[in-house]
């Protein structure tokens, strides 16, 4: 086999031995690299803003979004970095005594990060706050389905940090490929359940721990006694944000018959009062990122019109890769292609259910979802999908907003996941909480020495 080359340069040897020799241990040395991040979404925000319209289509307040996402987390990141970096103090039995025991994060070294195309400037920069916070050095390898937000970021990050400390490497899957060859001390990987399994694969080679963001089919439940329009105006948000491509938009709703005829109408409402008579032409509606992704989502489109699935909406427009929000019923959810896998589009089915038990068990049937969702009122109904259902997070009445709380850790569970960032998490996730004993010289006891005879009545006594 033809050798291949290493897309580094320094090379990760090189970057990692800073970390090694312990000059990104200091709290100052993380906030000094936070505060570049800084700089940089000070001045970013008008190229940003043009970038993600080139590559998405996407509206300067959904842009905005992502650069707001950057900077609570950053925010977040700053006020309590030296706290996370304390440790704590650990109590030890009495068997140990004169001994004091401490757990101090510590840096894991040379990070890869996999960004991801749907919302390609929040989801680099975000687990590179964790991954800086943490000591560590970076390399950082956007999506080229995004190009123009990575080559901005690549500009951008290439004056704020030395090669050396956090390196933008550019390019396709066989580029990914060869990074995947190189031993890292962790990858951080966002992106679906296919290419996750390769990246888990190759990181198996080296034993490099991984976190994987990944996805799923993420059901939003409606409950008879919840608010119709909040909750319509609330789907459809989720559903329209970045045109549908968000990791934890509602796949799809599992509604119970009383609510059903009355949600539907007011969802349709909603879509004609957020994007007008003509979604199609609005200018609030992002695009699908490119024509593979527009014809996949346009082969079910058409297959469920052949079915008389399409409740509302379904019209396409294949020059601008723009599909309108598109309300389908389905009637097996078992055998329908719209449930196969995740949509990732402006695609929302419609699952009847008689009750919540039976969602519970819909729910329950299928791979752990990244998000779940339960609108309704009840505070039991509430506990019984929690203490019933496992996923990545929940949320009540409302959709989406718990991603951008860097309080709450985001990860998946399951197929939609592994590890977990945000906030501390997320420093946790590049950082190895490393375990620490210190003794004394004096006293110390003869009894745990050889010879044993005679002792093993004392060692009961002490230690049960």
């Amino acid at each position: 086999m033809p050798e291949v080359l290493s897309p580094l340069s320094p090379s990760v040897e090189t970057m990692r031995q800073p970390v090694l020799e312990g000059e990104t241990r200091p709290l100052a040395w993380r906030q000094d690299q936070l505060a570049r991040l800084d700089t940089l979404l000070q001045t970013v925000e008008a190229d940003l803003l043009d970038a993600l319209a080139k590559d998405l289509g996407k509206p300067p307040l959904e842009a905005y979004y992502e650069l707001v996402g950057v900077r609570e987390e950053l925010r977040f990141t700053r006020r309590h970095l030296k706290r996370w970096l304390a440790g704590r103090s650990i109590p030890l039995p009495a068997w140990s005594w004169p001994a004091r025991g401490r757990v101090r994060p510590e840096p894991l070294g040379c990070v890869l990060i996999f960004g991801t195309w749907n919302y390609p400037f929040q989801l680099c920069l975000q687990p590179l706050i964790s991954a800086l916070a943490a000591g560590n050095s970076v390399v950082l390898k956007p999506s080229e389905l995004a190009p123009h937000t990575a080559r901005l970021l690549a500009e951008r990050l290439g004056r704020l940090f030395p090669p050396e400390r956090v390196q933008v490497v550019q390019g396709d899957g066989e580029v990914g490929a060869a990074l995947l060859d190189i031993r890292f001390d962790h990858i951080f990987f966002t992106g679906g359940g296919r290419v996750g399994r390769l990246v888990m694969a190759a990181a198996s080679r080296h034993l490099t721990p991984v976190t994987l963001e990944l996805g799923g089919k993420s059901p939003a439940i409606v409950l008879a006694d919840a608010a119709v329009a909040p909750t319509a105006r609330r789907l459809v948000w989720g559903k329209g944000l970045n045109a549908g491509q968000t990791c934890v938009a509602p796949d799809h709703l599992l509604v119970v018959p009383a609510i059903e005829a009355p949600l539907l109408e007011a969802i349709g409402a909603e879509i004609r009062n957020l994007y007008g008579a003509d979604p199609l032409t609005s200018p609030d509606l992002g695009r699908v990122v490119n024509r593979a992704q527009f014809e996949r989502l346009a082969r079910l489109v058409q297959q469920a019109r052949e079915r008389g699935q399409v409740i509302l909406g379904g019209r396409l427009d294949a020059d601008a890769c723009r599909i309108e929000p598109t309300l389908l019923r389905v009637e097996d959810p078992d055998t329908d292609p719209l449930m196969r896998e995740e949509l990732f589009g402006p695609l929302l089915p419609v699952v009847r259910v008689p009750h919540l038990e039976a969602a519970i068990s819909r729910v329950q049937a299928g791979p752990k979802p990244l998000a779940l969702y339960l609108f309704g009122q009840n505070p039991r109904d509430r506990e019984r999908l929690r203490l019933a259902t496992s996923s990545g997070s929940l949320a009540f009445n409302d959709v989406v907003v718990q991603v951008g709380v860097p309080q709450l850790p985001l990860g998946g569970v399951g197929e939609s996941g592994m590890g977990a960032y945000h906030g501390q998490a997320g420093f946790l996730t590049f950082s190895h909480q490393r375990s620490i004993l210190e003794q004394r010289f004096w006293p110390d006891l003869a009894f745990r020495y050889p010879p044993y005879s005679g002792k093993l009545p004392l060692m009961k006594r002490l230690m049960g």
